[in-house]
């Protein structure tokens, strides 16, 4: 069994249940199997061949049907490539290279390479955005345009309330912990059976200093809600306001860490050609 499953019959559960949810995906799709030095990752791909590609990377406790709403809309104009980060929930490999190294960029590069892309637009949601922002500000020439949901890694993680939220697992009440963690109490059946046969990531995400946020010279758009109990969404402006100037700040007052109803913000976003965004 590997660490990041409490057992192999839940790894085994969530694997048969996450490949049922693949067989349903709205669009038609590609599956593929890449091999990367941290073992083999996993993309869905869809949409048109010939559109500009567009590489999407969920966050933690999740795969590629954090993006199972967005589809649709997005590959009518744009080739998505959904990838199962490595060591969560996915399909991908359940390696988890430190993230205090350039490991996850270095992923990254064999993960495109195989995929034959040399610049694309990147989504990327908490986790998946600090992932994206780590490989944006490595790689500046690789990535056109940038867009964030909730980003790890610019605003202070409150680490208090995750171990709230970790200590209301322990107790049973899994529901309560993600929907009081989220800001919603619309969870998803499918996130409840991951979160009770999954071990997420515990450590800290690293914060990005100011240095390697001003190498973000692509557009870039980032959504955060203001209830967000996971990142100091107010920090993260700050931050942004600071390094990144340029950037667009998509403010949600009544949200929290779960963001829903960005599906047109973000294809507006990245069918745009400056970098400014109403």
């Amino acid at each position: 069994m590997n660490s990041i499953h409490t057992s192999e019959a839940g790894a085994e559960l969530l694997s048969r249940l996450y490949r049922e949810q693949l067989s349903s995906w709205p669009v038609p799709s590609d599956h593929r199997y890449v091999p990367t030095s941290h073992g083999e990752t996993f993309v869905l791909s869809c949409g048109p061949a010939d559109a500009p590609p567009v590489l999407l990377l969920h966050g933690a406790a999740t795969n590629a049907l954090n993006w199972f709403t967005d589809a649709p809309a997005w590959a009518r104009e744009f080739r998505l490539h959904a990838v199962d980060l490595i060591g969560e929930p996915g399909l991908s490999a359940p390696s988890r290279p430190p993230l205090t190294t350039d490991a996850h960029a270095r992923w990254l590069d064999e993960v495109l390479g195989a995929l034959g892309l040399e610049t694309v637009a990147v989504v990327g949601e908490s986790l998946g955005g600090w992932v994206a922002v780590d490989y944006a500000s490595r790689r500046p020439g690789r990535v056109s345009r940038l867009a964030l949901l909730c980003p790890g890694g610019l605003g202070r993680q409150r680490r208090e309330k995750v171990l709230l939220a970790a200590l209301l697992m322990v107790l049973g009440r899994r529901r309560a912990a993600m929907s009081w963690l989220c800001g919603t109490s619309d969870i998803p059946e499918y996130a409840r059976i991951v979160s009770a046969h999954f071990r997420p990531r515990m450590e800290k995400l690293p914060l990005f200093t100011d240095a390697a946020l001003r190498r973000l010279a692509m557009p870039v758009l980032v959504i955060a809600g203001d209830r967000d109990r996971m990142f100091d969404s107010a920090g993260t402006r700050r931050r942004l306001a600071r390094a990144v100037p340029h950037a667009v700040v998509r403010r949600l007052a009544d949200d929290g860490h779960f963001l829903p109803r960005q599906t047109g913000p973000i294809a507006e976003f990245l069918r745009s050609r400056g970098g400014t965004h109403s």
